[in-house]
């Protein structure tokens, strides 16, 4: 997945996974997934996506600040 901003780009193809929490098994629909990327030139996103029912129903990308990603990170 990809989302450009004015001045970003994040890609989920080109970016490094730092971390990969998932919730549920495969096909539930309140299952979900997180994980959090760093660019090549060094910005954190986070990709969430999840089934119908569960808080991510969509595939979304969000942009993180090196300190937030951090404390994600630890608490995750």
């Amino acid at each position: 997945m990809v989302k450009t901003t004015k001045t970003k780009t994040y890609n989920t193809e080109t970016a490094t996974v730092e971390k990969k929490v998932t919730f549920g098994a495969y096909g539930d629909p309140a299952g979900f997934e997180m994980t959090m990327f760093k660019t090549p030139e060094g910005d954190y996103f986070l990709y969430t996506n999840g089934g119908a029912a569960s808080k991510y129903p969509t595939e979304k990308i969000t942009a993180y600040t090196k300190a937030n990603a951090k404390k994600w990170l630890e608490e995750n």
